[in-house]
């Protein structure tokens, strides 16, 4: 008798090993790093956009309490992000050497994920910061290279002027095709920019390759945190992307200054088309996600500037 009661609390506390190790794989938060920057295309360019760091903070939304029967999931996110752009080079001291304007960006942002049962994602965010010696950027990039020990910077005297920076920006990405294995995809991936910051629109095809998961469960839409769903475990992922997006700019402050009374020493008109082809890789399990990116984009000054390229490293964590 006590052989059997013995036999029975073990597999009554296997079965509990079993569930709770299932029941762990639900992460209903997210945070991750992003870094932007030319060094890593490895071989030395040091040019236009040539750094970016942000900092994300997501939290699922409780899917019990989702009343409309067409959203599988919705995520709320946080982040604070930093960007800086130079000319040819982060050292050209004559302002008229300059093939583009010394410019920072520093803004927060709320930002809401909506995921459809019918393969739409809806991503609605607004920033406020500033763009201008008030963003840090200088002193940024004069840290990073006295830290790494590259050359000094020269030119940010003449860098855009302050201004304040809000911005609206609605994404939409809408499924074309997956095959029947799931191991294929094609999206349709646009974007709406409006503020004093960036003005502008853009459409995009992103291609998923190798082990991936629905929109609402994929690690490229950051949607692998959730609260009670149905699942007990997301599958691991491992796939390819590529995504060519063409964009029409109406307006960019990091290039033209601010739209009200700009009064920066050094400015030139947008390119109003810009064609960008992002390559990349991710991987994703359990907590961890990984990715590293390349983008070539095309020419975005009216000026002797050239089109240029930078790469993208980022890592999410789930709690």
């Amino acid at each position: 008798m006590k052989l059997k009661i013995k036999r029975i609390l073990l597999a009554t506390i296997f079965i509990f090993i079993k569930l709770s190790t299932s029941f762990a794989q639900e992460f209903a938060q997210e945070f991750s790093i992003v870094s932007d920057n030319d060094a890593y295309l490895w071989y030395g360019q040091d040019r236009y956009y040539t750094n970016g760091l942000f900092l994300y903070y997501r939290r699922a939304v409780d899917q019990n309490r989702l009343s409309n029967k067409n959203i599988a999931k919705i995520t709320y996110e946080l982040s604070i992000g930093q960007q800086m752009y130079t000319p040819l080079s982060g050292y050209v001291p004559e302002p008229f050497l300059q093939d583009r304007p010394f410019a920072g960006y520093l803004y927060g942002r709320g930002q809401v994920n909506i995921f459809s049962k019918k393969k739409h994602v809806w991503r609605i965010g607004l920033a406020a910061g500033t763009i201008g010696p008030n963003s840090f950027s200088r002193e940024t990039q004069t840290l990073l290279h006295q830290t790494v020990g590259l050359y000094s910077t020269s030119g940010w005297d003449y860098q855009i002027k302050n201004a304040a920076a809000i911005n609206l920006q609605i994404m939409h990405l809408a499924l074309l095709l997956r095959n029947g294995s799931e191991s294929l995809d094609l999206s349709l991936d646009n974007r709406l920019d409006l503020g004093t910051t960036f003005t502008g629109f853009s459409f995009g095809l992103l291609f998923r390759t190798g082990q991936i998961n629905p929109f609402d469960q994929s690690t490229y839409h950051h949607a692998r945190i959730s609260r009670n769903s149905m699942l007990t475990a997301i599958k691991p992922e491992f796939y390819f992307y590529a995504k060519p997006q063409l964009s029409y700019v109406v307006y960019d402050a990091t290039i033209q200054g601010s739209m009200f009374n700009d009064r920066s020493p050094v400015t030139f008109d947008a390119q109003p088309l810009v064609f960008e082809q992002k390559v990349g890789a991710n991987y994703a399990k359990n907590r961890l996600s990984l990715d590293y990116s390349l983008t070539f984009r095309s020419k975005e000054v009216r000026s002797n500037a050239r089109h240029h390229q930078f790469g993208t490293i980022a890592a999410s964590y789930r709690f």
